[in-house]
């Protein structure tokens, strides 16, 4: 693996990490921006400033950015997220310099006219809708809702619908005039490209940025909290628990990791097979880990029914409180080599390592080798697991849930 960086007088970084043995490029821009960087009057303006960058820009219609880049066989899309929003595309190798041009032409030319606006905010409405109608979907925008209350960071990213109906195109503009410049932006690649091709590519096409702006987001306060929502009309209840966790770069990330992955990380989980396996409580359960720039969530998802519900809490509580006393070395052995494949093998995909390498490049300012990954996975113990599980489970529990319930045991643990 060869990872590559450098930076542009203007503040934009570039990395690239060099793939020779395949035939394509998975490149794109990330930008540090996203949800948690919204006042509350514009919640869900970075998810809708996405959507129109595709919608035409001074030289291209929105039929021609996806038909240049599907013409030549690639793809082109872009996500919002809490933290930043992404625009990529995947292409063979030789048409490079045209993917680039088309990023960077969304980014900097943009029209974003009044017609196509009113026709994506109803888009994006539909998009609300239909995450309002599904319910494992949903719960976790009302799980991060009562765990941050009252903030950017708890607030949904496609935004309120009444928001979404009366933003004008003014405000989009200038959102994107005051958030999307140089400094504030990684344009990552990985695949079978040349990092010094890259550079003159990037630098040639990425001339009209803005080089700084007054980006900035407020803390994040974990709160915590239970949401109940009682819908009749399901057959399922859906559960979301969770816990303060920790930042990214916090020196028990990865125990937190490995924990999460002993916890609820798969078939021979210890939620799997207690609650699932031994119990048939429920049919999906699992444990996850949401990191930000500044703390974090370690959570746990349950499908299941309205008598179930009453039996699943304690349980869960009882599994929490035994993995903060007691995890054996083998458990961990298992669950360090769940995660370091899962890591090794995900690096076989170009999109990912192109999305891993801006990721790093944002919260770490500097690319991350898979062996300093894997020596601190190798470094976690049971001890370490029990240390970080008794840290996090001492905090404030979150729970939401959603289906034919009015009331919940308590969770206490």
């Amino acid at each position: 693996m060869t990872v590559r960086v450098t930076t542009l007088d203007n503040g934009l970084r570039i990395v690239s990490d060099h793939m020779a043995s395949v035939q394509s490029v998975s490149l794109g821009a990330w930008v540090e921006v996203g949800a948690r960087h919204e006042d509350p009057q514009v919640n869900g303006i970075s998810h809708l400033l996405e959507h129109m960058a595709f919608k035409g820009t001074k030289k291209r219609t929105a039929l021609q950015l996806a038909e240049e880049i599907e013409n030549v066989g690639g793809h082109i899309n872009a996500y919002t997220s809490r933290e930043n929003t992404a625009y990529y595309a995947k292409v063979l190798k030789e048409d490079t310099a045209l993917a680039v041009d088309v990023i960077a032409d969304i980014l900097q030319n943009s029209l974003l006219d009044e017609e196509e606006l009113e026709r994506e905010r109803n888009v994006i409405l539909q998009e609300i809708h239909q995450a309002n109608d599904t319910p494992d979907d949903i719960i976790f925008d009302h799980f991060q809702k009562i765990a941050y209350p009252d903030q950017a960071m708890g607030r949904p990213v496609l935004g309120e619908a009444e928001i979404i109906r009366t933003m004008s195109r003014d405000k989009v503009l200038s959102y994107m005039q005051d958030n999307y410049s140089a400094s504030k932006m990684v344009f990552s690649a990985a695949g079978n490209i040349d990092h010094d091709e890259l550079v003159a590519l990037v630098g040639e096409k990425f001339q009209s940025l803005p080089k700084d702006t007054a980006l900035s987001a407020d803390p994040t306060r974990y709160v915590g909290g239970t949401f109940i929502e009682n819908r009749p009309s399901l057959e399922q209840v859906h559960v979301v628990a969770g816990f303060d966790g920790i930042r990214y770069d916090d020196p028990q990330f990865y125990s937190l990791s490995v924990m999460s992955t002993l916890f609820g990380g798969g078939m021979s989980s210890r939620l799997f097979q207690e609650i699932r396996e031994k119990r048939a409580l429920v049919y999906s359960i699992y444990s996850f880990v949401s990191a930000y720039d500044d703390g974090g969530m370690l959570g746990i998802y349950a499908g299941t029914g309205a008598e179930e519900t009453k039996e699943l809490l304690p349980v869960l509580v009882d599994e929490i409180r035994k993995v903060c006393e007691t995890v054996s070395e083998e458990e961990v052995l298992r669950s360090r080599a769940q995660l370091k494949s899962s890591i090794l093998m995900s690096l076989e995909s170009t999109s990912t390592r192109c999305e891993q390498l801006a990721r790093q490049m944002i919260v770490f300012k500097r690319p991350i080798t898979v062996e300093e990954v894997v020596e601190k996975i190798d470094a976690i113990d049971a001890q370490a697991v029990m240390e970080v599980s008794q840290r996090v489970f001492s905090s404030t529990p979150t729970l939401a849930a959603i289906g034919p319930i009015e009331e919940l045991p308590e969770f206490k643990i």
